[in-house]
């Protein structure tokens, strides 16, 4: 079990200290008075935060509460997280924004609270820089390489970007680093949750947890276990697979701020306990998006914190499919449907995409694309891809008409280079793309154990 609570103010209140002192250059002008110097004027002078715009990356348990105590400075705080719901961020003072993009041009500081990874790596790179207001200053107290350190090093140089606050760093400790040399740099050692209160937090917290565990057999924050019964969660071992599968899939291809999910089952699986499948499909949905370790036991709780209302339909009766599983996830720009099922004791399948229906693999990297059904695209396709050595290992299309809208799914071996999915993007007859990376057929996560 892990203890995701104990340090949140800590961290918290460390990226605002942070931008406090990068705001007021309050290091430089305590070094400077330390060795003797009496430099009152122009030099260290700074920027009031009062009145200034603070967009904030990622409003989970520490981007809500950097939120808070902005919002108490009588800053203007910008939002961005596809897991809030804006009324429930309007609720919190903060005004969402759809994306992030739509976030930098507005902020007179930026600041990142996202978990690290593949996922968001380089998340804020020389582009995405550029499109802050000239003079805009950048904290980053979540993972190192959330932010590109070279792009950084160019923006603070060039002075777009008027200086940078970090806590963390890609390798740590970081040696002799380019921004360790800028004198519009704050920087301290990986301290978030370095306070007397956080670390007495946290092991408050984690006795706590031992004794709700050694004493009732409660388990909470679990990161590799399920708290079900082990016999039952094995008897549905495909239909979590399938649920979490179909909630990782949604979270990559809806855009948006989520607000309600309805699953539907029907058939076989509407008499089995569907309330785990229901977790697993929550876990998906929010996994990749949070700092924290989601799984079953938690995954539906984070969904309500973050104003997400997630409902179950159920029909025993089939339809053209023994066991039917559906996913409706509603945004506030669109409604997007996914459903699947099982072919055999083995086989996970997605059988339907809006109102598209088609038989396709459930795993590994997948090129979803909506286009007008004409002649010549798949071939176009293809050639793109072969001259990037992108193997395209099946392909399926769904549509209601020939000649008619359509979508259509390829599952690759590989990721596809940026350059081949542009060249694919520019045929007329493609309205929309996108990649969504699912786990290998079978593979079944940490906390299934």
């Amino acid at each position: 079990m892990n203890t995701p609570g104990g340090n949140t103010v800590s961290t918290a209140e460390h990226t605002v200290s942070m931008m406090m002192a990068l705001a007021r250059h309050i290091p430089a002008a305590d070094a400077s008075t330390h060795s003797g110097k009496w430099e009152r004027g122009g030099k260290f002078l700074g920027t009031q935060l009062a009145g200034k715009t603070l967009g904030v990356i990622g409003l989970g348990r520490i981007g809500k509460e950097v939120a808070r105590r902005a919002l108490g400075l009588d800053m203007k705080v910008l939002g961005v997280d596809p897991f809030l719901a804006p009324d429930r961020a309007a609720q919190l003072g903060i005004e969402s924004v759809p994306d992030i993009d739509q976030l930098l041009p507005r902020c007179d500081f930026l600041t990142i609270h996202v978990p690290g990874g593949d996922e968001t790596r380089d998340l804020i790179g020389a582009e995405r820089l550029a499109k802050l207001k000239r003079g805009a200053r950048v904290l980053n107290c979540a993972r190192g390489g959330i932010i590109n350190e070279e792009a950084l090093v160019d923006a603070l140089r060039s002075g777009h970007v008027a200086g940078a606050a970090l806590d963390v760093f890609v390798q740590e400790p970081p040696g002799d680093h380019p921004l360790l040399k800028l004198p519009n740099v704050v920087v301290t050692p990986h301290l978030g949750a370095s306070t007397v209160e956080a670390q007495d937090a946290v092991a408050r917290e984690a006795a706590q947890l031992l004794i709700g565990f050694l004493t009732r057999g409660v388990v909470q924050f679990a990161v590799n276990m399920a708290a079900v019964d082990r016999t039952e969660l094995e008897e549905l071992r495909l239909y979590v697979d399938m649920g979490r599968r179909l909630g990782l899939l949604h979270a990559q291809m809806s855009q948006g701020a989520i607000r309600r999910a309805e699953l539907s089952y029907r058939g076989e699986v509407a008499r089995r306990s569907t309330k785990l499948i229901t977790a697993a499909f929550a876990a998906g949905l929010l996994e990749t998006h949070l700092a924290q370790d989601v799984n079953i036991v938690n995954a539906e709780l984070l969904a309500r914190e973050r104003g997400i209302e997630i409902v179950e339909q159920l029909s025993p009766k089939k339809g053209d499919f023994s066991t039917l599983i559906k996913a409706d996830v509603q945004t506030d720009k669109k409604t997007y449907t996914a459903a699947g099922t099982l072919f055999g004791n083995q086989y996970l399948r997605l059988v339907q995409l809006g109102p598209y229906h088609l038989d396709s693999y459930l795993d590994g990297v997948m090129l979803l694309f909506t286009h007008r059904d004409v002649p010549g695209l798949i071939g176009f396709i293809g050639n793109i891809f072969g001259k990037h050595q992108v193997n395209i290992a099946q392909m399926t299309v769904g549509r209601q008409h020939a000649g008619g809208e359509a979508i259509a799914v390829l599952n690759l071996d590989s990721l596809p280079p940026e350059d081949a999915l542009k060249e694919v993007r520019q045929h007329p007859q493609i309205s929309s793309l996108s990649i969504v990376k699912l786990p290998p057929a079978g593979q079944m996560p940490a906390w299934f154990g």
